[in-house]
């Protein structure tokens, strides 16, 4: 096991300037290459204090904008059309890709991998969807799924 520095937050392992202990070959093919992480070293200790200090004032600043964003997400209800079985199944699904094109054709624009659906929606009726677009900040949009005719 070596230890490493986050430099941003890694789902299933800690938050931006974390140390962490984590497997080596994890650390050289994947965190290093990828800039998620630093070598543990002195320097680089002062280097995540620094990015800590601009991230968070960075963030800070993003938050009013953020919360601003959360509230339209919010007042904007979408109605997606799918065809589906006598029990309410639809043969298809309704993906992350259509919730945000149907953003974007309402006037959101967002980027579908910001839109957090564990797995696709595959009933009718009335499903509400996690939007991150800030670490502070939970959005969420309501989308009703209505068969096609």
């Amino acid at each position: 096991m070596i230890e490493v520095i986050l430099r941003d937050d890694v789902t299933s392992l800690g938050k931006a300037g974390e140390l962490v202990r984590v497997r080596p070959g994890y650390a050289r093919n994947y965190l290093l290459p990828q800039g998620l992480a630093y070598e543990a070293t002195a320097g680089n200790r002062k280097r995540i204090e620094a990015e800590t200090r601009a991230r968070s004032a960075r963030l800070a600043t993003e938050k009013s904008g953020a919360e601003e964003f959360a509230a339209r997400l919010r007042d904007t209800p979408l109605t997606l059309t799918g065809q589906a079985g006598e029990e309410g199944k639809l043969f298809g699904s309704v993906t992350a890709s259509d919730i945000a094109e149907a953003l974007k054709a309402s006037g959101i624009e967002i980027d579908r991998r910001k839109i957090e659906l564990a797995h696709p929606i595959k009933n009718l009726g009335e499903h509400v969807v996690a939007v991150r677009i800030h670490p502070e900040v939970p959005a969420e949009v309501r989308v009703t799924v209505v068969p096609a005719e």
